[in-house]
């Protein structure tokens, strides 16, 4: 079969299944995922022709990668448990409570700015698993705690684990192929193209994560409201704003002068110093501070197996000793992803690792435990033991309480990678057709049906990639040669258009299954995957529409052409969100009375 346009059409069935089975009617995740996998063997055995062994192998080769989602899951659900059972959490909730009891500030502090700082380190979504548990544990809705994490999935994600999708991802996609030999013709070398299209990510991120605060806590309100109103949100709009400039402008400038590595964690930390400081000082806060509805009113759907502990606890454990494991927990993360600093190869060394899986070349199952996150989480906890002098019992029952949330999560996991394996291995090497991969020949078409519109397309190849291999890194592997060469082909800067691959990469990241799947079983919420995604897709579809528009304007110019109407769509939506807000908070106000 050579009709690229149906072999579109059958490299998108399995995704189209998913998506219809998670979100449209609200299956659970295992369940999606096992149908999926099954549409997704098909496809690859009976029109790519892919090899048996070969899906055998990817099967196994994600049941390795499973592991490893597993290990990190486990570790957050392990602290979370520990941290509650010592009593820490109440002191972490009442710390939080001082610095501001509004929960849209708190969804800010925590979520934005806290997760950027721990994607900026480790990546591997472990800021979801991260900030989560916290905001659970000061009282948030179980799946309004999942939402906040996996929105931030996104503008810090580019640069996560040490600017790990661009120092790997996109240079090992350009790397030794045409696009390199075409960058040293033209007087260039490959790391200062890198450093480019770093900047040019940062540019772009910088001008659409401007409003993911603000979109984070208007959805916060209007989901999970005692009025279900955006306008609530919205009406700390100043704060939102001062908060994202507060992590995006040292993360555009470390961007700019030092390349990759740290625009994420810089960001995420001088924002944390400079937005806890201002709100203390309670610099643009809100007179009035936004609280949820009493608990007993929250929807069924809401909540998780695992609640907040509003018991008092056995002892009053001190703000910084609360503290502490996380701490400790980022301290080590940023360590072990310093190369200068010798740990990261010795940590990856420990890799035990079976190659070429049933004699397949390129196939490969490894478990590097001491350098996952996973690993530093349990380091965390077991430090908690000694750090909040927790007794026996204490240890049996957050023991306990993890791995019956371990065993409700591994189901959906362990069929989601499995799958995704399948898709990405279905390429030239591992089958009889000759066709590009799966992923690859989705871009082919979606290439061949815009042409010169290609820049608002390329953020959404990149998020097609992110949501199907769960990772940025993987999508900028797969799509970053072909982006650059769809870039040549139209006649434009490929600069531009590689940068648009590594933030669509980014932004895919919110609607990862097994990210989300991951996510919510750090707060107990297994099998609400789908509603969880309905709520996430709405900022990610903004993410890469207007990631699109921004590398379209970047690369055409403002002008009578599709990246212009795009913005003038873009400024009519949010202007009629801006009016809505307003008729919310007028219908909200009470009508003057007149005096007979």
């Amino acid at each position: 079969m050579e009709n690229l346009a149906v072999l579109s059409l059958l490299a998108f069935l399995p995704i189209l299944v998913i998506g219809i089975l998670l979100v449209g009617l609200r299956w659970s995740a295992r369940n999606a995922m096992a149908v999926g996998f099954v549409v997704v063997v098909v496809v690859s055995f009976g029109v790519w022709e892919v090899e048996p062994v070969a899906i055998a192998a990817s099967v196994v080769e994600g049941l390795g990668i499973s592991l490893d989602i597993l290990y990190i899951v486990f570790g957050a659900l392990l602290l979370l448990a520990t941290m509650t059972a010592s009593g820490a959490m109440s002191s972490i909730r009442a710390a939080f409570t001082r610095v501001s009891p509004d929960r849209r500030v708190q969804a800010v502090i925590i979520a934005w700015l806290f997760g950027s700082f721990i994607e900026g380190a480790s990546g591997f979504g472990t800021p979801a698993a991260v900030a989560a548990p916290l905001l659970l544990a000061l009282g948030f809705p179980a799946m309004a705690a999942v939402m906040c994490g996996l929105i931030i999935q996104s503008t810090p994600v580019t640069f996560g684990a040490l600017g790990t999708p661009v120092i790997i991802g996109v240079n090992g996609g350009l790397a030794g192929t045409a696009a390199e030999a075409s960058i040293v013709e033209g007087g260039g070398t490959l790391s200062g193209y890198l450093g480019d299209v770093a900047l040019g990510a940062a540019t772009v991120h910088g001008i659409v994560g401007l409003l993911i605060p603000l979109f984070m806590v208007c959805l916060l309100t209007r989901f999970f409201g005692p009025n279900k109103r955006f306008s609530e949100g919205l009406a700390i709009w100043p704060f939102a704003i001062f908060a994202a400039l507060a992590m995006i402008v040292p993360y555009w400038l470390t961007a700019w002068l030092l390349g990759p590595e740290f625009p994420s964690l810089f960001g995420g930390l001088i924002g944390l110093a400079i937005v806890i400081t201002a709100t203390r000082k309670g610099f643009l806060q809100p007179a009035t501070p936004w609280q949820f509805a009493e608990r007993s009113t929250w929807a069924d759907e809401w909540m998780g197996d695992l609640k907040p502990d509003d018991a008092a606890p056995r002892q009053v454990i001190g703000t910084a000793r609360a503290w502490s494991p996380y701490v400790l927990l980022a301290g080590i993360l940023v360590l072990t992803r310093i190369p200068e600093l010798g740990l990261q190869a010795a940590l990856q060394g420990v890799n035990p690792t079976w190659s070429d899986i049933f004699g397949v070349e390129g196939l490969n199952a490894g478990f590097q435990f001491l350098y996952l996150p996973g690993f530093v989480f349990l380091v965390a906890v077991i430090a908690s033991y000694g750090l909040h002098r927790m007794k026996l019992s204490e240890i049996r029952s957050s023991w306990a309480t993890a791995g019956k949330q371990i065993v409700k999560a591994a189901p959906a996991i362990l069929i989601a990678v499995p799958l995704v394996r399948i898709f990405i291995n279905s390429g030239v090497d591992f089958n009889a057709s000759d066709l590009a991969s799966m992923p690859l020949t989705l871009a082919e078409g979606a290439a061949a049906a815009t042409g010169s519109a290609w820049p608002l397309v390329a953020p959404f190849v990149g998020g097609l990639g992110a949501f199907a291999a769960g990772s940025n890194t993987i999508s900028n592997l797969m799509f970053s040669q072909f982006q650059f060469a769809t870039a040549e082909g139209i006649g434009v800067a490929t600069v531009p258009i590689v940068a648009a691959q590594a933030v669509g990469g980014a932004a895919g990241n919110m609607l990862t299954v097994h990210n989300v799947v991951a996510a919510a079983a750090t707060v107990g919420l297994v099998g609400r995957e789908g509603d969880l995604m309905r709520k996430v897709a709405i900022p990610c579809l903004y993410y890469l529409f207007v990631a699109g528009i921004v590398s379209y304007l970047i690369v055409w110019g403002v002008g009578l052409n599709a990246g212009t109407a795009g913005l003038v769509i873009a400024l009519a939506v949010a202007g009629l969100v801006i009016r809505a807000a307003a008729k919310e908070r007028s219908a909200s106000e009470p009508s003057p009375r007149s005096d007979v």
